[in-house]
């Protein structure tokens, strides 16, 4: 019987490692950048061998740290953003950036360049659509598709494989060509709840009509939880493991922090349907479970098994939030590269000043957050962001009431989220926040304050390698089921509930983010 499991998952800017034991204790952990090009405004490109280094690096690193034996463990699993990997007919590197650099064969999630396509999928109100929230986005991966084959033709005629980047480990871990019920239904438009999942006409009408051949995408899914094969030699020479080592079915990386951060509610579906997870870093995503489909606009989903089976998976999210933060940091006059020292430096002297100030610190600066489109629940990948009350203060306590009110814009946006989820049959009252915002106090308040729900922030905040574990222990039969798994390895939680007294305030600053809203609309509107 396998005694620890590993688990990878690749964010953005690195790859990170852990191993688990059956319990769900971290004994090992490690962390390896990754590269990313920007040749061009809304462009954003990986170089997906670079990619496989780092994950052999942190594996490495990680094993060595946790004392753990190769023997001992029984499976590894793979979560990731839902970044396009693009390999030619023998399965080597391809160009998908304008450079021609070949290396740079995978489009990042965040990347816009498709934005166009994805206006075209929505317009075409095709009934795949009403899985997607009745819009498009530009970072699913169709319309990226599109672009590559209008855009680089030569690299499309030459195309022999087409991955979701989880999907792309699992594959250069095994050799298998099998591709997640997970990435597919998320991101490729796959509909898992019907018998035929990959909807033809649709792919017709997008020009995409030689899609799966050319991806060698297949008919079949594989379910999360389940082994797509095991080790590769060479894959497990290069990661420090056995070709006895199982390959769990690969996830997208906020819904692998979904299971790992909701895993222990699983058993109980009432209950599990009243709870949300927040998993939040660069971006936002709200992840929630239901036994019955509920159609909605402006989210992604309703997505059938996406994790659990039998259970509708819908998912929010905002594109940009922690990078938001960074990116006011780095824009103000007194702030500078936007590192963790200095976030936490301005968080800390935010304290001082509210207890100086008392609510009108920073008071009459509102900040409208769509400075990346608004992903839900406007559905509007065009949004743009807007800031009203600034005045010509250059300080450093200037920067730190932009920092207060952006990160109040953010939770309200969470709270816009939640109402619309509201009006759509959810009932969610608590949130159950993963990710680097747990690092940040002021968030975490307002998470809590601005929405009026309960916030849970599990024990160990390491819930999306948590949920790959979790997943890879039902791989290699640790476990007989995720719930059974959640239920063993999810460490709790501290609960922290809303400041009845901050209520008036906050629901003031929502009614002033929704005029917000309407002014941009009017201001867009005139001629």
């Amino acid at each position: 019987m396998p005694q620890h499991v590993v688990a990878v998952d690749i964010g953005t800017g690195s790859a990170r490692a852990g191993v688990f034991d059956a319990c769900g204790a971290l004994l090992g952990k490690a962390e390896h950048p990754i590269i990313m090009n920007r040749p061009r405004e809304n462009h954003a490109e990986h170089d997906s061998e670079d990619i496989w280094s780092a994950v052999c690096i942190a594996v490495r690193k990680a094993m060595e740290q946790s004392g753990a034996a190769p023997s001992s463990v029984g499976a590894i699993g793979f979560d990731a953003t839902c970044s396009l990997v693009v390999r030619d007919v023998d399965g080597g590197q391809i160009s998908v950036s304008t450079s021609g650099e070949r290396r740079f064969d995978t489009i990042v999630w965040l990347d816009h360049r498709a934005l166009k396509e994805a206006d075209f999928c929505t317009a075409t109100r095709h009934p795949v659509l009403e899985h997607s929230g009745h819009f498009m986005s530009p970072e699913m991966e169709m319309p990226k598709l599109m672009w590559l084959k209008k855009k680089l033709p030569g690299t499309w005629m030459n195309t022999g494989y087409l991955f979701d980047l989880a999907d792309f480990m699992t594959w250069k871990a095994t050799g298998a060509l099998a591709r997640s019920c997970c990435t597919l239904t998320a991101k490729w438009n796959y509909l898992a709840h019907l018998d035929r999942g990959w909807q033809k006409d649709f792919l017709e009408q997008i020009g995409l009509d030689d899609l799966l051949e050319r991806g060698r995408l297949p008919e079949e899914t594989v379910p999360v939880g389940k082994s797509v094969g095991t080790l590769t030699q060479e894959a497990a020479s290069a990661l420090g493991l056995t070709t006895t080592c199982h390959v769990s079915s690969g996830m997208i990386d906020a819904y692998a922090g979904a299971l790992g951060a909701l895993g222990g509610e699983a058993r109980d579906a009432l209950r599990l349907e009243r709870q949300l997870a927040l998993i939040a870093g660069t971006s936002s995503c709200i992840v929630s479970f239901s036994r019955e489909r509920k159609p909605s606009h402006g989210m992604w989903g309703p997505y059938y098994e996406a994790v659990f089976p039998q259970a509708w998976l819908v998912e929010a999210g905002q594109s940009a939030t922690g990078a938001l933060l960074d990116h006011i940091v780095r824009m103000h006059a007194a702030g500078g590269e936007p590192t963790a020292t200095l976030h936490q430096k301005i968080v800390l002297r935010i304290a001082q000043l509210r207890a100086e100030e008392g609510d009108e610190f920073g008071a009459r600066i509102f900040v409208l957050p769509d400075f990346h489109g608004n992903r839900s629940p406007l559905a509007d990948p065009h949004a743009v962001g807007a800031i009203s009350g600034l005045t010509l203060d250059t300080s450093f306590d200037g920067l730190c009431a932009l920092y207060w009110r952006t990160a109040v814009a953010i939770a309200l946006g969470i709270r816009h989220i939640l109402e619309r989820m509201k009006d759509y049959g959810y009932a969610p009252d608590t949130l159950h926040v993963a990710g680097g915002h747990v690092k940040n106090a002021v968030l975490m308040e307002l998470y809590s304050d601005a929405t009026g729900c309960k916030v849970v922030v599990p024990k160990m905040n390491e819930a999306v390698l948590l949920g790959t574990a979790m997943a890879a222990s039902v791989a290699c039969g640790l476990y007989e089921s995720l719930a059974e798994a959640g239920s063993a390895m999810y460490p709790g939680g501290e609960e922290r509930l809303p400041n009845a007294s901050k209520q008036a305030l906050y629901d003031r600053d929502y009614r002033r983010l929704l005029a917000m809203y309407r002014h941009r609309a009017e201001l867009e509107a005139t001629e």
